[in-house]
């Protein structure tokens, strides 16, 4: 069976698994899931969203997180890990978005990825799930799950994204990666698999 007919078969059962597969960060804009998505690099959704609810509240233009205070960021944003990189990062970022996009978030790969502390991954998160394009997000849980079941092979989620596009069909990429997110937080995790309960283990080469 070729590797696209196995993904299409895959796909479908994990479209019934997970009817509810979607982005787990909350936000009711481009700009919002911008900076959740900044502040989830190595946390989890659940901890960004408690942190998110009062941020949102404070900042609600790019122009408000350009003219921040540094520090004071930091703190309200601690709780993620990693915040001052993470606090320079939106600081910067909107700082770009006020000077070049009028305050507005992009909608090309190109214009986002040229946001400081915006790559690859985050630019299409926010293409897929902001603007309902068509990318393929390439995080730890798709990374693992798209290794084991023989979809990818390189190590760079860059790579990973290029070897998807290959194999998935274009009209699913973004839906799909919540399907592959959800079955790795669920079943096929990083540690202790659940492979007896799998519903795709028939199709998986591990």
């Amino acid at each position: 069976m070729k590797k696209n007919d196995t993904a299409v078969k895959v796909l479908n059962i994990l479209q019934k698994e997970y009817p509810d597969a979607r982005v787990t960060l909350d936000f009711k804009d481009p700009l919002q899931l911008l900076i959740a998505t900044i502040l989830a690099a190595q946390c989890t959704d659940e901890r960004v969203n408690r942190v998110t609810k009062d941020l949102f509240k404070k900042y609600r233009k790019a122009s408000d997180y350009a003219r921040a205070d540094s520090k004071g960021l930091e703190e309200e944003i601690r709780s993620t890990g990693f915040f001052r990189n993470k606090a320079k990062s939106i600081i910067g970022c909107c700082q770009e978005l006020v000077k070049k996009f009028h305050g507005q978030v992009p909608r090309t790969l190109e214009e986002l990825t040229s946001l400081p502390g915006v790559g690859r991954k985050t630019a299409n998160i926010i293409l897929g799930n902001a603007f309902g394009q068509q990318a393929i997000a390439v995080d730890t849980h798709v990374k693992r799950v798209t290794h084991r079941l023989g979809w990818a092979g390189s190590d760079d989620p860059d790579k990973i994204e290029f070897e998807l596009r290959e194999v998935i069909p274009p009209d699913r990429w973004t839906l799909s990666c919540h399907q592959i997110v959800f079955h790795g937080r669920r079943v096929c995790m990083a540690k202790n698999p659940q492979c007896k309960t799998c519903p795709v283990a028939d199709l998986c080469p591990k």
